[in-house]
């Protein structure tokens, strides 16, 4: 491992290397409020949020987003990760706005001055209306419009930050756009557009990637990555299912970027990809659940398999409609040497489950943590475990149900108030180790809706 020193153990507990990044994670629709130019909000306004939720000022970020960095600070944290939103910066096709480039400018200098390292996301979910109508990642002219747009933001911010996520869990975008319909444009069953928009992500982030370098020849830049596991429910083509939904889900923009291909016959629906190759200096993680699959003959949509939550699982709180996932820490492991062939740093961009009473957050926190610090032990150069989120937050087609934070908030007044969890994370970022007592306080799997913070 090269780059940072190893993880270690002692009597005390679980010991992070000393230049670990600690941090939490969010995203521009999600907190600054009022983003009334791209895709989501007008899906939003089209009723289409599960909860019947709007997203309105979020967690007031564009006013009063230092309030939230002055927590961030109170933590510990050394690191912080946030988006750009596309649609303010390029209201219309080469119009820039400037005073959204200089709020942007007033974020990064306010991290940087309270000693928190940013990392800046370009495409997190949302982008312009004129880029939605124009056809999305779909349109052929998809990667140059991105790279027009990532040249204008480090023309004005590069200077400010080193560290940079081109595109936020490409795979999950695709996914909930184009097979199952949860995302705008809403289209449901169409594996082959996914397809065709994942080989276009790619090729969008590939140029992103050397417009970076071409303004900050030193920049750290790499995209993040969602990973689930998928467990077989068992027998039969059980297996095989989950195996064909680990590779498409998993693996397939990882394969993009290690080697610019895809197996034949996906590499006749996504197009060239040679300019893709190598294109990472990091990678980053996106870990929250585990799926158990069975085989599922009318489900074309997930390529017939239908992915479920056993009922005795642990696990957060429930979606509108659905269970969120089981939350399971090993997938923190699975994930870590899914991509340890790539040969580059990984840092945990993502990590945490919806419970807004912390019964579950706690345990899994520590249990992730552990994970992580083990690998960290293995060999693995994991640089960086980023929770989310620091307060809850609009959580895309689930609205404000669920909650995420370390911080409760109330939309309404914009209070925030600490969770146990939040003072559970500020105590191991503060000595940089999980003390052996929580360890042993958190072992074992609790069963679900049974484990209570502090027991």
């Amino acid at each position: 491992m090269s780059g940072i020193a190893p993880a270690q153990s002692d009597s005390e507990g679980l010991v992070f290397p000393p230049q670990f990044l600690w941090g939490v994670s969010t995203s521009a629709h999600q907190v600054e409020g009022h983003t009334l130019n791209n895709q989501w909000w007008a899906w939003e306004s089209a009723g289409r949020i599960k909860s019947g939720d709007c997203c309105g000022p979020a967690c007031d970020w564009w006013k009063n987003a230092e309030r939230d960095f002055d927590l961030a600070r109170g933590l510990g944290l050394n690191a912080l990760r946030l988006s750009v939103e596309w649609s303010r910066i390029e209201p219309r096709p080469g119009e820039w706005d400037e005073s959204a480039l200089q709020r942007y400018r007033a974020i990064l200098q306010a991290l940087l001055n309270r000693g928190i390292r940013p990392f800046v996301t370009l495409h997190h979910f949302t982008h312009p209306l004129w880029f939605e109508h124009a056809g999305g990642f779909l349109s052929p002219h998809s990667a140059d419009l991105f790279e027009r747009f990532t040249a204008r933001v480090l023309a004005a911010l590069g200077d400010l930050c080193n560290d940079w996520v081109t595109i936020n869990e490409p795979n999950v975008y695709c996914a909930m756009a184009y097979a199952l319909g949860e995302f705008p444009p809403g289209q449901a069953g169409n594996v082959g557009a996914a397809l065709r928009a994942l080989g276009s992500m790619a090729r969008a982030h590939a140029r992103a990637y050397r417009v970076i370098h071409r303004f900050r020849p030193e920049a750290n830049v790499g995209w993040a990555q969602n990973f689930l596991v998928f467990k077989p429910a068992g027998a039969g083509l059980d297996p095989i299912i989950a195996w064909l939904q680990h590779k498409l889900f998993n693996e397939s923009f990882v394969q993009m970027i290690s080697s610019g291909r895809v197996a034949f016959p996906l590499s006749r629906l996504v197009g060239d990809l040679s300019e893709v190759r190598g294109t990472s200096d990091f990678v980053g993680l996106n870990v929250y659940s585990r799926f158990h699959v069975c085989f599922d003959r009318t489900n074309p949509r997930q390529f017939y398999g239908r992915m479920f939550v056993p009922a005795e699982a642990p696990q957060g709180d429930h979606g509108v409609e659905l269970p969120y996932g089981e939350a399971h820490p090993q997938a923190v492991t699975a994930a870590i040497e899914a991509v340890r062939r790539l040969n580059k740093p990984i840092y945990i961009l993502e990590n945490g489950v919806p419970d807004a009473s912390d019964r579950i957050r706690p345990w899994l926190m520590v249990n992730s943590l552990k994970e992580t610090q083990q690998a960290i032990a293995r060999g693995a150069d994991v640089r960086g475990y980023f929770h989310w989120s620091l307060t809850d937050n609009f959580e895309w087609s689930e609205g404000w149900g669920l909650r995420f934070g370390l911080y409760a908030l109330d939309e309404k007044t914009q209070k925030r108030t600490i969770r146990p969890s939040g003072q559970l994370y500020a105590q191991i970022v503060n000595g940089n180790a999980l003390p052996r007592e929580l360890v042993e306080r958190y072992a074992g799997v609790p069963r679900n809706r049974n484990l209570e913070p502090g027991n």
